[in-house]
């Protein structure tokens, strides 16, 4: 079993965020003992029917547990979120458990008001493997290819990798949160999810894809809001020194993982060949969705987003450390990326800031310095960004 970077907190409840097959079940039964847990998984109907009912059955059911039981695992809480205020209680009487509250989305509870504690559970969240949990067999083409969610990554068969891809697609993405939406048109929901593959990591649109997909601007932003409610992509803004410029301009939206992405847009039969364009899309999405990944895990509350000026200058990822101080990421699936390719971008990142850090991330298989770049290999370009 592979051991996972987020670490449970070993004496305080939490919630435990994360897409679906990311792996929360798995990481949580990797830490409790069966002997002193009991489990409610709110994904078996007969459970879920029997607590939807009467919220109060897990209070009582819990303030009589037997005294070697000190963890109550609560699996997909979102379903149930009156849970929340029975769990408050228990939290408050003399003897309570440690309470770890997994979900695969947040947004239920925020849009029913739910009890989030006060505080006293602290909010973390799973994603799909990293670079670094896999370890040195980590493949990068195999996870440009399909993704990192552990039981696809992991599966020796392309074709039953594949498979399970379409399948969560169509199940997960197409069913439940279209049902977790609540939206009015199926058929639009379904055509934005193309839509929302294609333009991962692409400048937004929203009037471009309201028009193709039959709908209006504010239709477009709330679907993309439900996609980062429910942790299947998120939304990188551009930089500026005013936080509220950035609110004002174009975002990005990435999709949370990359085999996802291929499988939204029909690619999966394709293979992915480098030095194409598409190969270089790939490995873009997949360094700032390990960025943030690996940020998070490590508590290194990077504030990430990009930059383009009005004459089409980018940098792909500037980086704002929480002590002061800019690294700005160039990234190119190249070998021997050329001064062509890092410079512009970091000339109208220095005219705006002056960078602590310029960093070109590719496929080169040693470091060097061209001038006031560091050209990195990305393994290295993470163990920096570990350091820091």
């Amino acid at each position: 079993m592979l051991k996972r970077l987020l670490e449970l907190p070993k004496a305080h409840s939490c919630f435990l965020f994360g897409p679906r097959q990311v792996g929360k079940t798995t990481l949580v039964e990797s830490v409790l003992l069966p002997a002193s847990c009991r489990t409610y998984d709110l994904l078996r109907t007969d459970e879920y029917m029997r607590l939807v009912s009467h919220p109060s059955l897990l209070r009582e059911e819990v303030l009589h547990r037997p005294s070697p039981v000190k963890d109550i695992f609560i699996d997909e809480i979102q379903r149930i979120p009156a849970l929340l205020d029975e769990v408050q209680v228990v939290m408050e009487s003399k003897r309570p458990p440690r309470f770890i509250l997994s979900g695969s989305s947040a947004r239920k509870l925020k849009r029913a008001q739910a009890n989030l504690l006060g505080g006293r559970a602290w909010t973390l969240q799973l994603h799909p493997l990293t670079h670094m949990e896999i370890g040195e067999g980590f493949d990068l083409h195999k996870a440009l290819e399909v993704g990192t969610l552990p039981r696809i990554y992991l599966e020796e068969s392309r074709e039953a990798a594949n498979q399970y891809l379409k399948s969560y697609v169509e199940t997960y993405l197409r069913e439940e949160i279209e049902a977790e939406a609540l939206v009015r048109s199926s058929g639009t929901f379904l055509r934005f999810l193309f839509l929302a593959g294609q333009e991962s990591g692409r400048l937004l649109n929203y009037s471009s894809i309201a028009r193709d997909t039959g709908t209006t601007n504010t239709t477009v932003k709330e679907y993309f809001k439900i996609l980062e409610d429910t942790l299947i992509g998120r939304f990188l803004l551009p930089f500026h020194k005013s936080p509220r410029q950035r609110l004002s301009q174009h975002p990005k939206f990435y999709l949370f993982d990359t085999g996802v992405e291929r499988a939204l847009t029909r690619k999966l039969s394709l293979q992915l060949e480098p030095w194409t364009r598409e190969y270089g899309e790939a490995f873009e999405h997949w360094v700032i969705n390990e960025t943030a990944r690996l940020g998070g895990y490590l508590g290194k509350d990077f504030e990430l987003s990009y930059l383009r000026t009005e004459r089409g200058a980018e940098v792909d990822l500037v980086i704002e450390l929480p002590r002061g101080g800019i690294i700005g990421v160039e990234i190119k699936s190249t070998k021997d990326p050329r001064p062509a390719d890092y410079e512009p971008g970091f000339a109208a990142l220095a005219a705006i800031v002056k960078p602590r850090k310029r960093l070109c991330v590719c496929l080169a298989p040693h470091p060097r310095k061209a001038g006031a770049t560091e050209i990195l290999p990305w393994r290295e370009y993470f163990r920096l960004l570990a350091s820091l």
